[in-house]
């Protein structure tokens, strides 16, 4: 059975860095949680401010990262704890941002509205870090509004 427990940022960035297929952990966050299969850890979600000032209203949440081991459902049950969270902290919107070949089933699952393509093809901070960020490839924006 898959429960949500909390989890340091320090080790969801650890888990992140093991498990994300395509990006590196976040540098902070306001909160982490874990998903639980029996003893076994199968996922972590990251969540904070927005990354896009515009966005940065202090009623929004962004959910940074949401990685899994490919359990399966960890990453519905995650979205779906963050929600929850977001909500009870008075949050009235949540985003989130996925690659455009993702299909986007746990986000639709999960009742996020597909906002469409958000920013450029390429986020690579290469302006102002030396690292990479993600692939160079449209981004999908998600929302949840409360």
């Amino acid at each position: 059975m898959l429960t949500i427990r909390p989890i340091t940022l320090k080790e969801a960035q650890s888990f992140v860095e093991k498990n994300h297929r395509h990006n590196i952990p976040p540098i902070g966050g306001k909160f982490s949680i874990s998903c639980w299969d029996g003893e076994r850890l199968c996922g972590a979600a990251i969540c904070g401010r927005p990354v896009a000032r515009r966005l940065d209203d202090g009623k929004t949440l962004e959910i940074y990262r949401n990685c899994t081991d490919g359990t399966p459902n960890v990453c519905s049950k995650l979205y779906g704890a963050c929600l929850r969270i977001a909500k009870n902290m008075g949050y009235q919107r949540v985003v989130t941002y996925s690659l455009a070949s993702e299909n986007g089933a746990s986000l639709r699952a999960s009742n996020f509205l597909c906002e469409g393509a958000a920013g450029g093809p390429s986020w690579t901070g290469q302006r102002r870090r030396d690292y990479y960020i993600s692939p160079p490839e449209k981004k999908i924006r998600w929302s949840v509004y409360f």
